[in-house]
């Protein structure tokens, strides 16, 4: 049997990462940013007010600090204005929030510092040169880097993207992952089951795992075993996909039929990984591109298991992150459990935190059947127990890896 992390290092040696693109900044999000972004224009662009208020040379009010200051009011200023406005000494301008100052003001006084009359305003407080000023290049400097290379584009760097006048930026792309079903049993969710007959469960939890860790997603669905038929569909995946995920082709005479249907486009090792649940699997690289494919089990539990041992962080190390794994704490017991002699395992549970002490709990879920996919549900992390391990007691510590968070 191959241990996980031998298993696991044969399929990270195996990412590649999709040449860049080049998107909308809309389509950007959650992607590594694949150039230095470097600003062509000032952030702001121009001396602005950062506060509704009176524009002023704050020379004019620094006396305001003994009694009031009177200045008239020459003119408004609103926000998106292009007409440009000389202020004279001894003057003052309205101004709204995002408002150019007009020339010679260096400062903004707030409306709360003043009586707010329309004609001559007067001052109670006096403002500092650059008070209430948003000034030219405060955020970013003309040739400043806005976004750097390697950065993942959330919400900020597409607005900073949009502020600095990008509308595209290049990227490493989501990989494209493949999701097919094989199984002569299964039926889709949109027709009745007969007789001996299941739901195709596979290819929709597999591809969903996949959209979850960051991939592009074709789900290819229920697909014959017919070595013919299997190949064409495979060979046809193999020129649009990174990654290709072939659920129910480990194990018995189908496995068997789902071994001949790749033999012409590659090797595929079928093997024994030392895990539970999940351990019946395959993976290899087929095509003229290599493309990294697995060989899931035909139960939806161990299939999801497998996945996120080994498929998942292939994804996230084909989207270029520096560390592809899910983050793992340690956590106190909260029952009994048991796990197979000579196997890691990877039982599921409920992850609690102590309010008191901060101290991770762990709340072991359901038993160690692998056909119990609606703990997994349930589950908001793994619980990982090494191979030479069987029973682990109340109030020992365990390693626990985090599943996608519930809202």
């Amino acid at each position: 049997m191959r241990s996980v992390d031998e298993q696991l290092a044969r399929v990270i040696a195996a990412a590649v990462r999709p040449a860049p693109v080049r998107v909308a900044i809309s389509e950007s999000q959650g992607l590594l940013c694949a150039e230095e972004v470097v600003a062509e224009r000032a952030l702001p662009g121009f001396d602005q007010a950062a506060v509704d208020g009176y524009a002023v040379r704050s020379v004019d009010v620094q006396a305001a600090n003994d009694e009031p200051v009177q200045l008239p009011v020459v003119g408004e200023i609103a926000a998106g204005s292009r007409q440009p406005r000389r202020l004279q000494p001894g003057q003052a301008v309205r101004v709204a929030t995002g408002a150019p100052l007009p020339t010679l003001a260096d400062a903004v006084v707030p409306l709360g510092f003043t009586d707010g009359h329309p004609a001559k305003v007067t001052v109670r407080r006096p403002v500092p040169s650059a008070g209430y000023v948003r000034r030219t290049g405060e955020d970013v400097q003309t040739g400043d880097v806005a976004v750097r290379r390697g950065a993942t584009i959330g919400a900020a760097q597409v607005g900073l993207l949009a502020a600095v006048g990008r509308n595209k930026v290049l990227v490493h792309p989501r990989p494209r992952v493949s999701v097919v079903s094989v199984g002569e049993e299964l039926v889709d969710v949109d027709r009745t089951p007969g007789q001996g007959q299941v739901y195709d469960v596979n290819s929709y939890a597999l591809a969903a795992a996949a959209r979850d860790a960051g991939a592009e997603v074709s789900r290819v669905g229920i697909q014959s075993a017919d070595p013919r038929r299997l190949r064409e569909v495979v060979e046809g995946r193999l020129l649009l996909s990174e990654i290709v995920v072939i659920a129910g082709g480990v194990g018995g005479v189908i496995g068997d039929e789902v071994r001949a249907a790749l033999a012409d486009l590659g090797d595929v090792d079928p093997t024994r990984v030392a895990m539970h649940p999940g351990s019946v699997q395959g993976f290899g690289r087929l095509g003229p591109d290599a493309v990294p494919t697995f060989l899931l089990p035909a139960n939806p539990m161990s299939a999801l298991v497998v996945f996120e041992v080994l498929v998942r962080p292939l994804i996230r190390a084909a989207l270029g992150k520096r560390n592809p794994y899910r983050r793992a704490v340690s956590a106190r017991l909260l029952s009994p459990l048991t796990s197979t002699k000579g196997r890691r395992g990877y039982l599921r549970g409920q992850l609690l935190r102590d309010a008191d002490s901060g101290e991770y709990l762990v709340q072991p879920l359901g038993t160690s059947g692998s056909h119990l996919l609606a703990s997994l549900a349930e589950a908001n992390c793994l619980v990982v127990v090494d191979e030479d391990v069987t029973d682990v007691v109340v109030g020992e510590e365990v390693l626990v890896s985090f599943l996608a968070q519930k809202s």
